[in-house]
């Protein structure tokens, strides 16, 4: 068995959801939930099968995104996994409409951070087993935080 940190490529305005499901309409299901969340955004869905022709599966409304997300995904390589690179919104824009895919079973991450894959390799394939989301902590909050931190929520029209 053997572990590796796979760094996902993409650039500092694109977001990411990594995650797990699995049928041969994931695909076409993650596109529907993702055009009907937020329709003026880009995007890009790559989602790896675990059985037959073993293929990864592409949708998406951006050429661009869509061919990242499955360079990405045929780096990963693990059998029912899938990536959505996006840009023109951010995750709590899309989550839960991703959430509530029938066939997904696991959301690793959504983010716009840096973000490493863990992958497991054995004898029989590979599998995602959890990423490495941005960067460490570094303290805790003071109050001139916490100030800048509503001040940034109310200026994208999160908080009242």
């Amino acid at each position: 068995m053997e572990i590796e940190a796979l760094e996902i490529e993409k650039d500092e305005e694109t977001q990411i959801i990594l995650g797990h499901a699995g049928f041969i309409k994931t695909a076409e299901d993650l596109y529907e939930a993702m055009a009907g969340a937020v329709p003026s955004m880009k995007f890009g869905i790559a989602f790896a099968e675990a059985s037959g022709k073993r293929l990864v599966r592409t949708e998406g409304n951006d050429k661009k995104l869509q061919s990242l997300a499955a360079k990405n995904m045929m780096m990963i390589g693990a059998g029912h996994s899938f990536i959505i690179m996006f840009k023109g919104a951010f995750p709590i824009n899309v989550i839960n409409s991703i959430k509530s895919v029938s066939e997904v079973a696991t959301i690793y991450c959504a983010t716009a951070n840096p973000v490493q894959a863990l992958v497991v390799r054995t004898m029989q394939g590979a599998s995602i087993i959890g990423v490495v989301d941005g960067n460490e902590a570094l303290s805790i909050e003071t109050a001139n935080d916490v100030k800048e931190r509503r001040e940034l929520l109310r200026k994208f029209g999160y908080k009242k």
